[in-house]
């Protein structure tokens, strides 16, 4: 059975992109990110309506990193050091060597292929390092471009086992 350990913080690059351990720092990205209505139209969680809900977050995942349940970057542009967006490896399970790989960006750095890079660079952690066998996501069923870049990615749509489900969300796999 696999163990996960995210100390020290494996830090990714890209060609533009910088992923690294989320800080104090990035409340109010995190604030802005996590109070877009743009962002949570297919996400089910409660927006954040204050900083101080971003900074609760940011020290919540700072807690679940350390104690290595999971991993969680933030995505910045190399020559900047803002954060753009998050992905994150979650849901593990190593009798299984799966996770669940989540993200989101902010809107106005939406559509402009950052995902097209962090994506591959975390599945590429994620087998070669971590060991894992499967990765999942759960896209909300209307969010055509969370469909369409796990699609691209290898993911194959599942069908929905569970008839307890929220049938708003879709199970992809890659293998």
């Amino acid at each position: 059975m696999l163990t996960y350990t995210f100390t020290p913080f494996p830090v990714l690059k890209t060609e533009r992109l910088t992923l690294r351990q989320l800080s104090v720092n990035d409340d109010k990205e995190i604030f802005a990110l996590r109070s877009s209505e743009q962002v949570n139209k297919y996400i089910d969680r409660d927006p954040a309506n204050t900083i101080e809900d971003a900074r609760k977050f940011i020290d919540k995942i700072t807690e679940i990193v350390r104690q290595n349940q999971s991993i969680y970057w933030a995505i910045t542009l190399t020559n900047n050091s803002n954060l753009v967006g998050t992905i994150c490896l979650f849901n593990f399970s190593a009798e299984n060597q799966q996770a669940e790989i989540g993200y989101e960006l902010l809107p106005a750095f939406q559509q402009q292929g950052i995902m097209q890079e962090a994506v591959p660079k975390v599945i590429e952690y994620a087998l070669a390092v971590l060991g894992l066998k499967t990765i999942e996501a759960c896209p909300h069923i209307e969010n055509e471009n969370s469909v369409k870049l796990l699609r691209k990615h290898n993911f194959k749509k599942q069908e929905n086992m569970n008839s307890d489900s929220n049938d708003m969300f879709v199970i992809y796999k890659l293998f």
